[in-house]
């Protein structure tokens, strides 16, 4: 029987050779502080690419320069971000892979100069800033920052894009009840927290008509805060938007400490998956090709995000395939090997 793990993928226009996705990692690697591609970022990414990842996901990219998580975070909030991204884009296209790109603001979790935004003025933590709570404008400014940023990610001929609404970054923390106090149109009930997600993809969908994913945060860990059920709800009404499918990740809206095991947050996949109608993407601790072929054989959830496991294995789509008793092919460089 083929296994899934290897098999093709449709998604809207972007088609992937293989289920497996290198799930986005900020790299803290622009030591300009300019936000621009480094070689670093060429070298790390393309060698997923050559070790046989279907799609390559790069960093949290902030869509302003003050919604970075630090200060030597990939960017592209800028026009001159374009080129850098193209040229990467290229080199992954070239060894078989598809490229996304995960647009992101860290809101409170900023650790930049200056002043930092968030719904509520409540810090994570007594270490990091109070944030400003940001008025109507500043509001639909960042609206229109990550549609200007998905604009930009288009000219640079990426084949997916990803909202990062997890993590307890900015999108995350209008969703969470923890992190979001306000009283007006974007807070109150989930309707209202999830009003700055929708009008972001309600206006990258009038200029984009390729797969958009979102990643989220199923579990906030906290007794009064969102919970797998919660994103059912919410995972419905992106799915009317048109959202493709959900990454589902976990926590760090506010400090937690889940327990932590061998594929502990498939579950959420699969519940949001299975109750939603929706695609989603598990990850967390996966590591073995056997244990990635059972969650999609087991509808659990359709693509295979691997973070860790692929700094530590660039070819882990080799070692899976060995695993699996499938034979894929190598770059022609490498035949020799095989």
């Amino acid at each position: 029987m083929p296994m899934l793990l290897f098999s093709p993928l449709t998604i809207r226009n972007m088609v992937l050779k293989n289920r497996i996705v290198m799930s986005p990692m900020c790299m803290y690697s622009c030591p300009q502080q300019d936000g621009k591609v480094t070689n670093w970022h060429r070298t790390h990414y393309t060698s997923r690419a050559v070790g046989g990842v279907g799609l390559i996901m790069l960093e949290a990219s902030a869509v302003t320069e003050q919604g970075r998580i630090s200060s030597e975070d990939l960017g592209i909030w800028h026009d001159e971000h374009i080129a850098g991204l193209q040229e990467l884009n290229g080199l992954i296209h070239e060894q078989g892979a598809k490229a996304a790109i995960q647009l992101a603001h860290a809101g409170r979790k900023a650790m930049v100069e200056g002043p930092i935004i968030a719904p509520s003025p409540l810090p994570f933590n007594e270490k990091m800033k109070i944030p400003q709570e940001m008025t109507t404008a500043q509001i639909e400014q960042t609206i229109q920052a990550f549609i200007q940023a998905a604009a930009r990610a288009i000219a640079a001929n990426f084949d997916c894009l990803e909202l990062h609404a997890a993590h307890g970054y900015l999108i995350n923390e209008f969703l969470s009840p923890l992190t979001n106090l306000r009283k007006d149109a974007y807070g109150g009930d989930a309707s209202g927290r999830y009003r700055f997600l929708s009008e972001i993809i309600s206006g990258i969908r009038q200029l984009w008509n390729g797969p958009l994913f979102v990643r989220i945060s199923a579990s906030d860990y906290h007794p009064d805060g969102l919970k797998a059920d919660d994103y059912i709800q919410f995972a419905a009404w992106m799915k009317e938007q048109g959202v493709d499918l959900i990454d589902t990740s976990s926590g760090a809206v506010v400090p937690a400490a889940p327990d932590v095991y061998p594929g502990y947050q498939v579950g959420f996949a699969d519940k949001i998956r299975n109750a939603a109608h929706i695609p989603t993407g598990a990850v967390g601790l996966i590591t073995h090709g056997v244990q990635a072929e059972e969650i999609l054989r087991n509808g659990r959830a359709d693509l295979i995000f691997l973070a860790r496991e692929l700094l530590r294995d660039p070819y882990w789509p080799r070692t899976a395939a060995k695993e699996l008793n499938v034979s894929i092919e190598p770059p022609r460089q490498y035949e020799r090997a095989w």
